[in-house]
């Protein structure tokens, strides 16, 4: 059996070769096996294959003799959310996230939503379907049913911001064909927000493209819609919405890592003194805001599982990542795509300042290069390679994720992909956008060499 697509963080592959239902079918059996919960959520994204994936997956978790509480057609944070609420044993959600359309996936969670990837489960069942050592059918087996949880969560949505102060906005939202749009459409009623909509339905087959803001040939629709509108903001979500992504009023694409700044200012103002989890990648506007609340930022290397253990071991009452995943305390120290825009939008009410106005500075005292792929081979020799040309003009150098190396006036991050295979580099510097270009071309020619 093709095992291939079990990765680092989830279970991802092309349909049927890597992922099919009948492995669907064993992953469930040994998901059971090694989690033993007795009741399990169960969620699906828009995807023309999820259906018959979930399927598969309930009826190898009944036949294991757990209870499935199926919670139907939904966004990742979905599953985590009814796990936690709904005190649940565990939850699998059935997505390829941005994925092209012939791929689909798992993402799977034990309870109080703790993520299972390879350091924490994922290897351990692939030996179990390797070994064929899978339980057989229980003498009493589970059943299904349905868990509505819709009213629950947009309840929790709703109570991070105080709607009583916001402000009437325009705001166009691009859920890129995926399940966002669901979730736009039942907070609407709620808040005082015109919503622009495109790519509004969910259609599994992407009529748009895959659904990742990320790639600049989709960011342009937002941005046009944006200024075609003359809104406020404009939102986009991949396609089972854990990440958001922001565009100011001018269509302007604003890079996660100063929204990470923006949220930690938020939660520190709630609760002065509490701790701030971030990536390496991109450091200094996060440590200077962070620092300057009195809160205590925590570094911790990229990546959802490692961001919620560390969050879990200090506490954290917020972590983010440049790569626009944001996760909050009360939400199980999971990430949510939805959590973000909606206190974000209740800042800009509250100070009557745009989202432009909120970033530019941070945006002038801390340019960055954006991430940039390489497809390169031999990671661990390209940054030794690195470090050993910049050794001796460092003043940090720091191994949490890949190599940081700190210079008084920028910095670097340069790291292997966790999923892909390739090299990720981010440059960033106090001020001088000219020296975030130069630096980065210099990178590139030193490690393409």
């Amino acid at each position: 059996m093709n095992l291939s697509a079990f990765k680092a963080y989830d279970i991802r592959g092309r349909i049927p070769d890597e992922l099919n239902e009948e492995l669907a079918y064993d992953i469930g059996r040994a998901y059971a096996a090694f989690v033993k919960p007795r009741s399990v959520a169960l969620g699906r994204d828009i995807r023309l294959t999820s259906n018959a994936l979930a399927a598969a997956l309930s009826r190898a978790l009944t036949d294991c003799g757990c209870e499935v509480r199926d919670i139907g057609l939904c966004g990742t944070e979905g599953v985590y959310f009814a796990t936690f609420a709904y005190e649940l044993g565990g939850g699998i959600m059935v997505t390829a996230s941005h994925n092209p359309p012939d791929y689909n996936g798992m993402k799977l969670v034990r309870e109080q939503s703790r993520p299972i990837s390879a350091d924490t489960g994922l290897t351990e069942m692939r030996a179990l379907i390797e070994a064929r050592s899978l339980p057989a059918r229980a003498h009493s087996p589970g059943r299904s049913s349905a868990l509505a949880t819709s009213t629950k969560y947009l309840e929790h949505l709703l109570s991070y911001i105080d709607r009583n102060k916001l402000q009437p906005l325009k705001v166009v939202v691009n859920a890129g064909n995926g399940g966002a749009g669901l979730i736009i459409d039942a907070i609407e009623p709620h808040v005082p927000f015109e919503f622009v909509k495109i790519q509004h339905k969910p259609d599994g087959t992407f009529p748009n493209g895959v659904p990742n803001p990320l790639l600049e040939e989709n960011q342009a629709v937002t941005a046009q819609a944006v200024r075609d509108a003359k809104a406020d903001l404009g939102l986009a979500w991949d396609g089972d919405y854990d990440r958001c992504f922001f565009f100011d009023h001018e269509g302007r694409f604003i890079d996660g890592y100063y929204l990470v700044g923006l949220l930690a200012e938020v939660f520190l103002q709630r609760e002065p003194g509490a701790r701030i989890v971030h990536d390496p990648r991109v450091t200094w506007n996060t440590l200077e805001i962070v620092r300057r609340l009195g809160g205590e930022p925590v570094l911790c290397k990229s990546g959802h599982a490692f961001i919620k253990q560390k969050m879990r071991e200090v506490d954290a009452v917020y972590g983010g990542e440049m790569s626009a995943h944001h996760y909050f305390r009360r939400f199980a120290y999971c990430d949510s795509g939805m959590i973000p825009w909606l206190l974000v939008l209740a800042v800009i009410a509250e100070r009557g300042e745009s989202l432009a106005e909120l970033v530019n500075e941070r945006i002038r005292l801390f340019p960055v290069s954006g991430e940039i792929n390489r497809r390169l081979p031999g990671t661990r020799a390209l940054l030794q390679r690195a470090q050993e040309h910049y050794q001796s003009s460092a003043v940090a150098v720091d191994f949490t994720d890949g190599l940081s190396m700190e210079f008084p006036q920028w910095r670097f991050n340069l790291r292997g992909s966790n999923t892909e295979p390739l090299v990720r580099l981010n440059v960033e510097s106090r001020g001088s956008e000219a020296l975030v270009r130069d630096k980065t071309a210099e990178l590139l020619r030193l490690i393409e060499a």
